[in-house]
C-alpha cells in the first residue's frame, strides 16, 4: 500500500526530474522527497540517481560591477577627460588602472591618464556576467577569467534525480489520516476513519549527536574513580627541566634513558629550583650513591617530560613536607623518542598516583590498584615483581582480558626509594604508580592498534559506543 505522500509524488512525477523541482511542483518538502523516494525505489516505482552539478554564483563585487560598471571602464572614461591618476578612487587605482593598462585602453604620462583606444561595445567580462545573470552557460575561458578576478564562485553539489519506472502504481487507496485530532475523538468520527499505520521502518536521516572522543571520556571516568577514592588531582607542565624529570627521581646523569635516542630535548635551558638546599640534597645523594660529579649543566637541560612522575616529584616538594597524609593523582601527556607501531607511540597519556603516609604499606599499594582497576571494569587483577629505577620494591600490574584469554600488562608501581622522597619532602614511605591510559582503552573496545585513537576519522568516532 502506498503512503499518501508517495501517491502525491507519483502523481507529479511524469518524467525524470531533480528533487528540488519535484518539491516545488508537489509542495512536498525536499527532505520528505528524499526519504519517501527511497521507499518508492524499494517498491519498484522509481529509480534514483545522484549527479554532480556545478553551481556558479556571482560574488558581491560582481553584482556591484554589473550595476555600476567595471573599474577599468571608469578609468577609461577618466582618461578621455584627461584626468590625473590621483583623481581616481581607491578601487579604480588598485583594480581599474591595472586592467585598463593591460587591455591597452590607457597609459599614464607624468601622472596623467591618456586614452589609447576606444572601448569595444560589448566588454567581455560584462557580457559574461550578464550571461550568468540570465542563467546562460559560460565558456571555459570565461569561467577562468571570472574566477581569476574573484567575480564568481563555483561549487560542486550532488543533485538527486528521480525517474518513474515502468511499474504501474497500485490502485488508488481510500485516503488515510495520519493525525488523530481532539475533534475526531469527541465526535466519534475516528471509528469510521482509516488511520495510517505507523511505519517504524520509514527511511530517515541518521541523527549524529555530539560525542566526546573515547580518550576524553576515559580521562573523565578515571578522574571520577580517583575522586571517589579520596584523591586530589595534581597538575604540571609538559616542558620540564632535566632536574625534575631525571635528577629529582634519582636517575643518574649518565643513564641511557637520558640519551637523544630516548628523550626529546629542547634548545632552551631551564633554571634550577630557587631552593639551593633542595639542589644540594639531590646533588649529594647522586654523588654519594652513583659516584662521580653531578653537573648543573645536565640538570638544566630542557625536555618534553618522559613521564608524569615529574609532577609527583614537584608535589612532594611543594605540598608534602608536613606530616599530613596526602593522596594525589594526575593524567597527562608524556613523550618518548621512539618509533611508533601498533602498540607504541611517541606521545601518549600516563595515569600517575602517589600516597604520602608514614603508615602506608606495600599491601595498601596493592589495595589501591586493585580497587581502581575493578572500578574501571577489570575483575581479574594480578601483581608481578618488576624493576623501576626510582621505586623499590616494584611491581607491574597485569589484568586478565576475557576476549583475548590472556594476561596483559597495564602499568608499573612501587614504593619510592628513600633517595627520591627523603630529599624532596623528608618522608618515607611514598606509594607511587604510573599506569597506561590507551592500553586499557584498547582492551575495553577491542582495538588492536594504538594509533587508531589519533587518526582524524569522524566516522570512526561516531560509531563508538558510549561506555
Amino acid at each position: 500500500m502506498l503512503h499518501q505522500i508517495e501517491s502525491k509524488i507519483l502523481s507529479h512525477l511524469k518524467e525524470k526530474m531533480p528533487a528540488q523541482k519535484l518539491s516545488q511542483e508537489s509542495g512536498i518538502p525536499v527532505s520528505s522527497i528524499h526519504s519517501f523516494c527511497q521507499s518508492l525505489k524499494e517498491k519498484g516505482y522509481v529509480s534514483l540517481e545522484y549527479l554532480e552539478e556545478k553551481k556558479t554564483t556571482l560574488t558581491g563585487q560582481a553584482e556591484k560591477f554589473l550595476s555600476d560598471g567595471f573599474p577599468e571602464q571608469k578609468v577609461h572614461k577618466a582618461a578621455q577627460a584627461s584626468s590625473t591618476v590621483s583623481s581616481l578612487s581607491q578601487e579604480e587605482r588598485t583594480i581599474g588602472l591595472a586592467w585598463a593598462t593591460k587591455n591597452g585602453w590607457v597609459k599614464v604620462e607624468q601622472g596623467k591618464l591618456v586614452s589609447e583606444k576606444e572601448l569595444e561595445q560589448d566588454y567581455g567580462p560584462m557580457v559574461s556576467l550578464k550571461k550568468l545573470k540570465n542563467n546562460e552557460k559560460l565558456s571555459t575561458e570565461e569561467e577562468k577569467l571570472l574566477l581569476k578576478r574573484k567575480l564568481i564562485t563555483i561549487e560542486t553539489e550532488k543533485t538527486l534525480y528521480i525517474e518513474p519506472t515502468a511499474v504501474a502504481p497500485e490502485e488508488p487507496q481510500s485516503e488515510s489520516v495520519n493525525v488523530l485530532t481532539r475533534d475526531m475523538l469527541l465526535s466519534g468520527s475516528w471509528k469510521n476513519t482509516k488511520l495510517r499505520e505507523y511505519d517504524i521502518s520509514a527511511p530517515a536521516e541518521i541523527p549524529f549527536a555530539a560525542k566526546r572522543h573515547m580518550i576524553s571520556r576515559l580521562r573523565k571516568k578515571i578522574t571520577k574513580i580517583f575522586m571517589q577514592m579520596g584523591f586530589e588531582e595534581m597538575y604540571g607542565p609538559q616542558i620540564q627541566s632535566s632536574f625534575w624529570n631525571f635528577d629529582a627521581l634519582f636517575q643518574p646523569q649518565d643513564h641511557p634513558a637520558r640519551d637523544l635516542a630516548d628523550t626529546f630535548y629542547l634548545k632552551s635551558s631551564s633554571s634550577l629550583p630557587k631552593d639551593d638546599s633542595l639542589v644540594a640534597r639531590v646533588k649529594k645523594i647522586h654523588e654519594k650513591s652513583w659516584g662521580g660529579d653531578w653537573l648543573e649543566k645536565n640538570a638544566k637541560k630542557t625536555v618534553l617530560r618522559t613521564h608524569t612522575t615529574t609532577v609527583s616529584a614537584s608535589y612532594l616538594y611543594n605540598f608534602c613536607r608536613n606530616k599530613q597524609p596526602k593522596k594525589y593523582f594526575s593524567i597527562g601527556k608524556v613523550y618518548r623518542n621512539e618509533a611508533t607501531d601498533y602498540k607504541h607511540l611517541a606521545e601518549f597519556f600516563q595515569v600517575e598516583g602517589i600516597v604520602v603516609w608514614e603508615g602506608a604499606t606495600f599491601r595498601d599499594l596493592l589495595g589501591c590498584l586493585r580497587e581502581f582497576y575493578k572500578k574501571l571494569g577489570f575483575e581479574k587483577i594480578r601483581f608481578e615483581p618488576s624493576y623501576f629505577p626510582y621505586t623499590e620494591p616494584s611491581l607491574q600490574v597485569t589484568v586478565y582480558f576475557e576476549k583475548k584469554k590472556q594476561w596483559l600488562e597495564l602499568g608499573g608501581a612501587g614504593i619510592f626509594r628513600p633517595e627520591v622522597s627523603i630529599p624532596l619532602c623528608d618522608r618515607y614511605p611514598v606509594l607511587a604508580w604510573g599506569l597506561s591510559l590507551e592500553r586499557p582503552l584498547m582492551l575495553l573496545n577491542d582495538i588492536g592498534d594504538i594509533r587508531t585513537f589519533y587518526k582524524s576519522n569522524i566516522g570512526w568516532i561516531r560509531k563508538q559506543k558510549l561506555h
